[in-house]
């Protein structure tokens, strides 16, 4: 097997690990709040605990990719393992929120795997299989948002929650293990000196692409958040005469997981020969539109079968936005590059989950649908705006064959 292979097959499994132990704890927060006896202020807690990790991410992933362009990536990516799998197993022993709250803190500051991993993957594939690399990472994400629930639930119900975060630990030293003995970093090329995060900022300022990129990054985060409150009660709505709403729930949830599994690397590999602002701009035309489509849809399985195709397409849309990243730097700046997406990214998924709950206490959970769907189009015409005529670059920019500032 290549060795640009066998690193993507093992930063994919790391990556599954790495996804699967996050949703097997995160979604149970709430319940793990209440065991360890907070009764008064639970939501305030809670989404307290929950949106720590972003801020704090958001703030440290532009100095954690300035550290990787000097050191390279795989370091990064065994720091945040360690990290992560240490921060697990100690939430595992706490008996006050704050300790909680705490510890959430430290794991967004820490935090990394993921974006270390495609960062490598973009980085040292090769430039005719980019477009499929990448598609293929964000399956491993896709894949563990699905099994995570179901792991950590199974977990949870026969030995407690604190024997679930025990085991998101193990899991994610597992991944982090594989990638410390069989990963190997090649044609990485260190950055001269580690800049500031200000000068990363201040680098991504006048590279037209890579700012447009990371814009059209927030708004996509901040639209798909939006709705993530109020899913639930919607879906309970419609499958009221459902016993056990919790289980319609998860497998309403799994389906686009599900459709990113079954149509991302084939979305990759289109991207490969068209362009990756095209699929983009088609991902993005799927995901407004099918968020719309789902307002007509008052039975819980039409709803359902909307969702799975708004998956399928929209599963096409991250992928692509990370090989724009990579097609519009250069190697050396790579790292900061992708931590600023991540910072990007963090910010749209902090306040559109608060935008979206305000807009459903104010009118209606039909709001948010259509402040999503027409969200998600405004972004679409963004791209297309911006964007610039993509004449044979589906390949060649991925590499860096053209100039940042040429590449779309």
């Amino acid at each position: 097997m290549p060795l640009w292979k066998r690193n993507l097959w093992l930063l994919w499994f790391g990556s599954l690990v790495t996804s699967a132990s996050y949703s097997m704890v995160v979604p149970f927060l709430p319940l793990f709040l209440l065991k360890i006896g907070v009764h008064h202020h639970t939501s305030m807690w809670s989404g307290l605990i929950f949106s720590s990790a972003f801020l704090t991410g958001a703030l440290s992933s532009p100095f954690w990719g300035s550290v990787a362009d000097k050191y390279g990536r795989k370091p990064m990516i065994i720091r945040s393992g360690f990290a992560l799998c240490f921060v697990y197993l100690l939430t595992a022993f706490v008996q006050h929120p704050w300790e909680l709250l705490a510890l959430r803190g430290v794991q967004g500051l820490l935090a990394g795997f993921i974006p270390g991993a495609i960062a490598l993957v973009g980085t040292s594939t090769p430039k005719q299989d980019v477009g499929y690399a990448l598609a293929l990472m964000s399956t491993a994400t896709a894949t563990g948002s699905i099994l995570g629930p179901l792991v950590g639930g199974a977990v949870a119900s026969w030995l407690g929650n604190r024997a679930a975060f025990a085991a998101a630990g193990v899991l994610v030293l597992l991944g982090t293990l594989l990638v410390l003995v069989w990963v190997k970093e090649y044609n990485f090329v260190p950055a001269k000196t580690r800049s500031s995060v200000m000068g990363a900022m201040k680098t991504a300022v006048h590279n037209r692409p890579l700012l447009v990129t990371l814009m059209i990054t927030m708004l996509t985060a901040f639209s798909i958040m939006t709705i993530e409150p109020v899913l639930p009660l919607y879906i309970a709505q419609l499958g009221s005469h459902w016993h056990d709403i919790s289980l319609l729930a998860g497998i309403i949830f799994s389906l686009s997981g599900i459709a990113s599994v079954i149509f991302a690397a084939r979305w990759g590999r289109f991207a490969d020969r068209v362009g990756f602002r095209k699929v983009l701009l088609i991902g993005l035309i799927g995901g407004g539109v099918g968020n719309l489509a789902q307002l007509p849809f008052h039975q819980i399985w039409g709803f359902a079968t909307v969702r799975f195709v708004y998956g399928a397409f929209f599963c096409a849309v991250f992928p692509a936005i990370n090989a724009l990243v990579v097609q519009s730097t250069e190697p050396e700046f790579r790292g900061r590059a992708f931590g600023l997406n991540q910072t990007a990214n963090q910010i749209g998924t902090l306040f559109g989950p608060l935008v979206g709950g305000a807009l459903a206490g104010a009118f209606s959970v039909h709001s948010v649908f259509w402040v999503t769907g027409l969200l998600l189009l405004v972004t679409t015409t963004l791209t297309y705006v911006t964007g610039r005529p993509q004449r044979g670059v589906g390949r060649a920019a991925v590499a860096g064959d053209v100039p940042p500032n040429h590449a779309g």
